[in-house]
């Protein structure tokens, strides 16, 4: 698969100085944690769900997490563990009769409940296991976490890679008292696992439910000070140089458009200084559906290390990924602070004069550019973000 399979052959041109490039669970782990983009949550009640794989229903989508947690209620986990099991069948039917690839279909994992639930699915899989990138590990802990890791590491081999993707969202991990000493355990317990973890997630859903706390369509997660205080540390903990993990951004969890109790809350950056008449009409019609939170928050994630983002609506798909692609001022200053820390060179200025680029305090940032140019791609001088984006108008 790959990003902006959307696009025409000549646009790809028109947009990119570097293409996107084609990945699926067989890709180098590094690259790959780079590659979910937005992923999109799917009850595990919902029927047809191998249909909807194979007839691409989502358009652009590169990631789907099929829930068994949260978006089935206690009675149903039964149920909804049978059909899930029922359809990952079906889909590796059509997959053995030559239909389809492992890269004609997202990157799918199942969020589970426990241990017990991860194994009694992978006993009635067998080899349709095949068809799953890994798992999600929701309200991860300790005390749980481990056993939970290592039934994925013996799942996951070369010949067929199997990811966890747990996420920090317990009352352990935002409470100020217990926070920092939870993370470190984590950190640690992670860090014995680290060729499984793909991904570590945030649940800021769950974190604000602890407060009695929901954000409106107006408002980022960053606005809201205890959950960006606890992201703050998460990514303190989690992004060192020395010891590095993709974190996805958390969940935007509004689709429907609604009356409006504030202005707008695009700012500039996401669409760059090239208005014309069209992104003008574009933006009207974006905030008139309430995209215009969603663009921010992502636009926020991206500015304190944040890959991707969880989402519950395919709409968001098209913008999510269009904002995580690498402009090219981005790639050139990185690929030029890389090469000169080869030259051993300690600071040179931009070749856009407008900043200074110092070898050792950027080069991570460059590093991580690149990885994550592998998959996005990059754009054109002459382009920027709003220009993929409002592609969706048009589609």
């Amino acid at each position: 698969m790959k990003f902006f399979t959307y696009f025409y052959n000549d646009e790809i041109e028109q947009f990119f100085l570097k293409k996107p490039q084609y990945f699926d669970k067989y890709t180098n782990q590094k690259v790959l944690a780079y590659g979910l983009g937005a992923t999109l949550y799917m009850p595990a009640t919902r029927p047809n769900i191998h249909n909807e794989i194979l007839l691409k229903k989502h358009e652009g989508l590169t990631s789907l997490v099929i829930d068994l947690e949260d978006a089935v209620g206690d009675c149903d986990v039964s149920v909804a563990e049978t059909l899930v099991i029922k359809e990952l069948l079906k889909l590796y039917e059509e997959f053995n009769k030559g239909f389809l690839n492992v890269g004609d279909f997202p990157l799918l994992f199942i969020r589970v409940r426990t241990l017990e639930q991860l194994k009694r699915i992978k006993e009635q899989l067998g080899d349709a296991l095949q068809t799953l990138t890994g798992v999600v590990l929701p309200k991860f802990k300790i005390e749980s976490g481990e056993e939970l890791l290592k039934e994925v590491q013996r799942i996951h081999s070369q010949h067929h890679p199997f990811y966890a993707m747990p996420i920090l969202e317990t009352a352990e991990v935002i409470h100020k008292e217990t926070r920092i000493e939870e993370l470190l355990k984590i950190k640690n317990l992670l860090n014995r696992f680290k060729d499984i973890i793909l991904n570590i997630r945030i649940g800021a859903t769950d974190f604000s439910g602890l407060y009695g706390i929901r954000r409106s369509t107006d408002t980022t997660v960053y606005e809201i000070s205890v959950v960006r205080d606890c992201i703050s540390d998460i990514v303190n903990m989690f992004r060192r140089a020395d010891s590095s993990y993709v974190i996805s951004g958390p969940v935007w969890e509004y689709f429907s458009s609604k009356e409006r109790r504030l202005k707008p809350q695009v700012k500039q950056p996401p669409f760059g200084e090239r208005f014309d008449v069209d992104r003008l009409k574009w933006r009207a019609d974006s905030l008139g559906q309430s995209m215009d939170g969603l663009i921010r928050e992502v636009h926020l994630d991206i500015e304190n290390g944040l890959t991707g983002k969880t989402i519950i609506h395919p709409s968001h798909i098209k913008a999510v990924q269009a904002l995580n692609v690498v402009s090219y001022e981005e790639y050139i200053d990185a690929r030029n602070i890389i090469q000169s820390s080869i030259d051993e060179a300690g600071v040179i200025k931009s070749e856009f004069a407008n900043k200074m680029n110092e070898m050792k305090p950027h080069y991570q940032w460059a590093q991580n550019i690149v990885l994550k140019s592998e998959l996005y791609g990059v754009l054109n001088e002459e382009f920027t973000t709003i220009d993929l984006i409002k592609r969706e108008v048009y589609v």
